[in-house]
């Protein structure tokens, strides 16, 4: 299903259009996808094939989705303290959530192609089943959204701002309330 929203822009129902993968990837497919139909078929489906890698490596903790998915020169746009530069960046963050949530999912509701920029908005669920800053989890439910914005070229992501619900995050695992 296809509908035009402004022109040159159409939301593409979660159908598979653009999101060509190897059959051996378990990629998340998104709910939503707009996409500017100024951006050529094939560099919207290497914009969406990196974004979707990407949200693999999220959903799985899979080093080999965020390989696949980052340039070597990938910059974290908005770094967080102490999480290094550069992909390694990710797998800190990856691994460091997943010994609180061990379980973490996570779901595309929507994903925006325009210009060299993909645009996810996610969200994320699992169990603070693990430990966190010294804390151990009691297995409570943890629900937070984030959104995401990357930069593509040649078919990697190069650059990534992304803002989290940390808040919300904060409060489900006790560390504030």
């Amino acid at each position: 299903m296809i509908t035009k929203i402004l022109p040159g822009l159409v939301i593409l129902a979660a159908c598979g259009q653009a999101l060509a993968a190897t059959p051996e990837e378990q990629l998340p497919l998104p709910k939503n996808i707009v996409a500017d139909m100024s951006i050529p078929e094939a560099q919207r489906q290497e914009m969406a094939l990196a974004a979707r890698r990407y949200y693999a490596f999220w959903h799985t903790g899979e080093s080999r989705y965020m390989q696949a998915a980052l340039a070597n020169d990938f910059m974290d746009r908005n770094l967080p303290a102490g999480r290094p530069q550069g992909p390694e960046g990710p797998l800190f963050a990856s691994k460091n959530f997943r010994a609180a949530v061990p379980d973490l999912q996570l779901e595309v509701e929507e994903m925006l192609l325009v210009g060299d920029r993909v645009i996810g908005r996610l969200h994320f669920s699992g169990h603070y089943s693990g430990s966190f800053h010294g804390r151990q989890g009691d297995g409570r439910k943890v629900d937070f959204i984030a959104t995401d914005i990357y930069r593509i070229a040649q078919g990697k992501i190069t650059d990534n701002w992304h803002l989290e619900d940390n808040l919300t995050l904060l409060q489900q695992l006790g560390v504030v309330k």
